[in-house]
């Protein structure tokens, strides 16, 4: 069972790989990397981030961080990659978690459910997609290389009490961006 330290032998090897490539501190450069398809893995990031290995969530938060350093965005699919594989995994919607977020000097700085941190702005972009049905809004902001965090209810409350009008528009402010929240004209009652 993976939440008690025992993973399969193609999870251990690409922890181990991913190990070796993340030695010297900071994200290993998977943008550099292209090693061959070896195949999709039972592995699954659920909407609220918990990392699931052939069905158990996966218990240990160093493996967890270990294996989102390696995460990669390829034409839409997700691959954990290292220096010589390359397997599939499925993201449920964003495989990142905005769980907290500080506000310093104009900038909104978040904080992922691994530990991320991530200043909004021109390069890390805030969005906000809404349901179709119901209205109700998904925000993400981008962590790195096409890699989104969905930012978690009780941040995105905190974003929308800081948030201000502009060009017709409700949203928030960081790094001199202004990131559309909603149309100005919905929230008039």
């Amino acid at each position: 069972m993976v939440g008690q330290n025992t993973v399969t032998p193609d999870a251990v090897g690409i922890a181990a790989s991913a190990k070796a490539a993340a030695k010297g501190g900071g994200l290993p450069p998977v943008h550099l990397w292209n090693p061959p398809f070896c195949g999709d893995l039972d592995m699954q990031i659920k909407r609220d981030g918990t990392w699931f290995y052939m069905g158990t969530p996966i218990g240990r938060f160093e493996l967890v961080k270990l294996f989102s350093s390696i995460l990669k965005l390829e034409d839409g699919k997700y691959f954990l990659v290292t220096p010589v594989e390359k397997v599939g995994i499925t993201v449920e919607d964003a495989p990142f978690v905005a769980v907290d977020f500080d506000l310093a000097d104009g900038v909104l700085t978040f904080e992922t459910h691994v530990g991320d941190f991530v200043g909004a702005g021109a390069e890390h972009l805030i969005r906000v997609v809404r349901d179709a049905e119901t209205g109700e809004p998904s925000p993400y902001v981008m962590v790195r290389a096409g890699l989104e965090a969905l930012i978690d209810r009780k941040s995105f409350y905190r974003l929308v009490d800081i948030g201000a009008h502009h060009e017709g528009w409700f949203g928030v402010w960081s790094g001199g961006v202004f990131f559309q929240i909603i149309p100005s004209r919905e929230l008039e009652g």
